[in-house]
């Protein structure tokens, strides 16, 4: 019951974690699909640009965007993750999220749109 709570990543595994820099430069190169998953109030108060919103609270794998992978988004990092488990379920298994959050965008600079 408790083992996966206990048990080593895998080193092979590739991450499900996307870093600033990392997102920054996706972003340049059009090369993902930034998928905010807050609730439509938050994602008015400021998104990072050309986000989509797609609220946790109804989140269907299937309206994900394609043709690019899928990095979620939300305030802290706890819906983005359950967001990013869901899509990996559902065979999104390119999807990433950037688990520091708008928190952690907003205070690293990153751009904010409204």
């Amino acid at each position: 019951m408790f083992s996966r709570l206990f048990a080593k990543p895998d080193p092979s595994a590739p991450s499900r974690e996307i870093g600033h820099d990392e997102l920054i430069q996706a972003l340049r190169d059009q090369s993902v699909a930034v998928v905010d998953v807050r609730e439509p109030h938050e994602f008015a108060g400021g998104h990072i640009p050309g986000a989509i919103n797609l609220p946790l609270s109804r989140f269907q794998p299937e309206q994900l965007p394609v043709g690019k992978p899928a990095v979620f988004i939300c305030l802290a990092g706890g819906r983005s993750r359950s967001a990013l488990r869901r899509a990996h379920a559902a065979g999104a298994t390119e999807a990433r999220h950037y688990a520091r959050g708008m928190s952690d965008w907003r205070a690293r600079g990153g751009p904010v749109a409204r």
